[in-house]
């Protein structure tokens, strides 16, 4: 069985890392480059760093962001945020990212997904999906979890995958910063119906719930933010913990 992967996320904004609860009231969490580099050091298997007040005009602070980070890390990191072109992640791999994530951009042109893929390869393409149930259904949502979209969740992801994305991160907006544990009843859904690796994102508050999410949910990779950022949980022994669970983890 491969090896589970834990995930920091750094969302970032105005060129600091914030963190809220179900994507509104941001709070400060510090220095991006920094932390990339704690979390390298403490054994994170990847990083993921998210602009989520990104605009055009930002493009060019974002990737001078990658470039630093890149200096200071030893692992994967992907970026995302505001990326809408082939030109946008050539940037961005260019200057250091291994991995691009798109979401409201692949929702209002699906095209944009087969396109990087041919252009970069499956490996580098991960599409990020937030979703909250609405009357029980889970409903796509975009910009920054403020606007709902007519895409079904499981739809949605199905047409992802056969586009060629290399990975689906899914946020669940009803989970995000509660620290009440994953969704991990679509997650398991999502594992089931896909072939490609599932990134499970929003709600992680103690090491059961990543234990939980990779047993239950069947998730390849667990992300979290605030646990990490505010140490309230240390990477390393987070992954002792899910290893003495069975949980097959790189430590």
């Amino acid at each position: 069985m491969l090896a589970k992967r834990i995930i920091p996320c750094l969302d970032i904004k105005d060129g600091r890392t914030v963190k809220g609860v179900n994507f509104v009231d941001l709070r400060d969490a510090g220095d991006p480059v920094e932390l990339a580099g704690i979390y390298s050091r403490e054994g994170a298997d990847e990083l993921v760093f998210l602009d989520i007040s990104a605009t055009e005009q930002k493009r060019k602070t974002l990737a001078d962001l990658v470039y630093r980070v890149a200096e200071k890390v030893n692992i994967p990191f992907t970026v995302g945020g505001g990326i809408s072109s082939v030109e946008d992640v050539d940037v961005l791999l260019h200057n250091g990212a291994d991995k691009v994530s798109i979401n409201s951009s692949a929702v209002k042109n699906p095209q944009l997904i087969n396109d990087l893929v041919a252009k970069f390869g499956s490996q580098c393409i991960v599409v990020a999906i937030d979703a909250k149930q609405i009357d029980g259904e889970w409903i796509v949502h975009l910009v920054g979890g403020k606007v709902p979209t007519e895409r079904k969740l499981f739809e949605w992801a199905k047409e992802v995958e056969e586009r060629g994305a290399g990975e689906i991160l899914f946020t669940s907006m009803d989970n995000d910063g509660t620290k009440d544990g994953f969704a991990n009843e679509a997650l398991a859904r999502l594992s089931s119906e896909l072939n490609i690796p599932i990134i499970a994102s929003g709600g992680a508050g103690n090491k059961q719930h990543f234990s939980d999410t990779f047993t239950e949910g069947k998730a390849d990779a667990a992300l979290a933010a605030s646990v990490f950022h505010f140490k309230e949980i240390g990477i390393q022994e987070l992954k002792l913990e899910l290893q003495g669970n069975g949980i097959p983890v790189r430590v």
